[in-house]
C-alpha cells in the first residue's frame, strides 16, 4: 500500500505497524492463485519514494513447493485468513539474548533489536538513526499490540540472536548515532545507546559473516532477496 493510504493512529501519525496498512485482498489473492499453481505478479514497495512499484517480476511455485511470509503480522489469522489454518506452520522469529554484561546486568533484547533497526533502515529503506529512534515508541506499542498478543499462534519459536552481531553491527551503528545533534530530544537514547555499544569490541570480519545469516537483512550482501 502507499504511503499517502496508510491509515493514520488517533494521534494523527501514519500507523505504519498497522494490519490496516497492508493490501490484505491483494495478499490473499496473490496466495490462493499461488497454491493452485498460477503465475503472479508481485509489486515492490519502494521505501524511498514511498510507492507501489510494479516491475513485472512474477512468481510461480511448485506443487509440494512452500511459501514463505515473513512480517510481524504473520502469526496473525487475519492475514491470510482466506488460507486454512491446517495449511500453515507459523513460525516466531525472535532476538532472545541469553547473555549478561556481568552478575547483574543483563543484555537487553529490546537494545538489540533497536541497533539492528537503526543500521537496516540506514542501509535499506533510507532513514537516519535520528529517524528510526523517533519511530520506536510507534513500533513498540506495534509489537505490542499485533505481534505480543498472538505468540500462542506459533507451531516453533525460532531464536535469531547471534553471538557476534552486536560487535559487528556497533561498525554500523555506532557512526550513525553520533550523528545526532546534543540539541535534539533523541540525543539522550543515542548517548545511552552509544555507552551501551562500548562494552563490545568491533568485530571487523564482516566477510567472514555468512551469505545466508539473518545478520545480512540489516547489513547487506545477503544471499536473499528482502
Amino acid at each position: 500500500m502507499d504511503y499517502e493510504k496508510i491509515p493514520l493512529t488517533p494521534e494523527g501519525k501514519k500507523d505504519l505497524e498497522s494490519l490496516r496498512a497492508l493490501d490484505l485482498d491483494l495478499l490473499n489473492r496473490n496466495l490462493k492463485d499461488l497454491i493452485e499453481g498460477k503465475e503472479v505478479e508481485l509489486p515492490y514497495y519502494n521505501f524511498i519514494t514511498g510507492k507501489r512499484e510494479w516491475t513485472g517480476k512474477k512468481v510461480k511455485v511448485g506443487k509440494n513447493q512452500p511459501i514463505i511470509i515473513e512480517g510481524i503480522h504473520g502469526l496473525n489469522e487475519k492475514l491470510t485468513e482466506s488460507i486454512p489454518r491446517d495449511q500453515k506452520f507459523k513460525v516466531y522469529v525472535s532476538a532472545l539474548i541469553q547473555m549478561n554484561l556481568d552478575e547483574m546486568n543483563r543484555i537487553p533484547t529490546t537494545d538489540t533489536r533497536l541497533i539492528r533497526r537503526i543500521v537496516r533502515d540506514y542501509n535499506f529503506r533510507g532513514a537516519t538513526a535520528l529517524r528510526t529512534l523517533q519511530l520506536w515508541p510507534e513500533v513498540r506499542k506495534g509489537e505490542e499490540e499485533n505481534i505480543f498478543p498472538y505468540q500462542e499462534e506459533a507451531d516453533i519459536m525460532f531464536n535469531s540472536y547471534l553471538i557476534y552481531e552486536l560487535p559487528i553491527l556497533k561498525l554500523f551503528a555506532e557512526p550513525l548515532l553520533l550523528e545526532i545533534d546534543n540539541t535534539l530530544s533523541e540525543y539522550t537514547e543515542a548517548k545511552r545507546l552509544l555507552r551501551f555499544l562500548d562494552y563490545f569490541l568491533p568485530l571487523p570480519a564482516i566477510n567472514e559473516v555468512p551469505r545466508i545469516s539473518v545478520l545480512r537483512e540489516f547489513i547487506g550482501d545477503s544471499a536473499f532477496e528482502y
